[in-house]
């Protein structure tokens, strides 16, 4: 998947809060990939609420590999500034999306709420900076976004996500971080 990690300004210095807001884009990005890829793939999805389901537990494995990614780049202050940009914007993301398909409604402090579960879960998993997330990791975030999926093909919804998406997501996060940092 391609997207846009390069700064037009390249002699100008970004603050976390940029970092972060561009992130929260580019991880919408790689969660819509995600959901359209499955999609492609003969996956069977419904609506566009469920779709936004999946997005988001794209968006909250994405985030959470973010995290993981770049914690050494802050200290404790800027990655606290980091990650709340990273995530208000990415719940700016679902919810402009989510009003869209459901009407008005406050639909923020719900995705920040999963969220926050989310990072906690995932956080009981094994990270290595060099291998990316451990199978057990990458298993549990399978076995959330196929109980979002429909009927069909779902007993190989899991497969799909631990052997092809969370690659393609690292392999995105690994060519975008660096062009974001300098």
């Amino acid at each position: 998947m391609r997207v846009r990690s390069k700064w037009n300004r390249k002699d100008k210095t970004h603050t976390v809060e940029e970092i972060g807001a561009a992130l929260a884009f580019i991880a919408f990005r790689i969660a819509q990939n995600g959901v359209l890829t499955l999609e492609n793939n003969d996956y069977q999805t419904d609506t566009q609420e469920q779709r936004l389901q999946i997005i988001a537990e794209f968006l909250y494995f994405t985030i959470h590999l973010i995290d993981r990614m770049t914690i050494e780049r802050f200290n404790e202050e800027d990655r606290m500034r980091f990650m709340t940009e990273l995530a208000g914007k990415s719940a700016k993301h679902m919810e402009d999306n989510l009003r869209d398909i459901l009407g008005k409604g406050d639909y923020r402090q719900g995705f920040i709420d999963n969220l926050n579960q989310r990072m906690s879960d995932y956080a009981e998993f094994q990270y290595d900076q060099e291998d990316g997330p451990s199978f057990p990791m990458r298993r549990f975030f399978g076995d959330l976004v196929t109980k979002q999926m429909g009927e069909k093909n779902k007993r190989w919804v899991t497969d799909q996500i631990i052997d092809i998406e969370v690659p393609e997501i690292i392999a995105t996060l690994n060519r975008s971080l660096p062009n974001l940092f300098m």
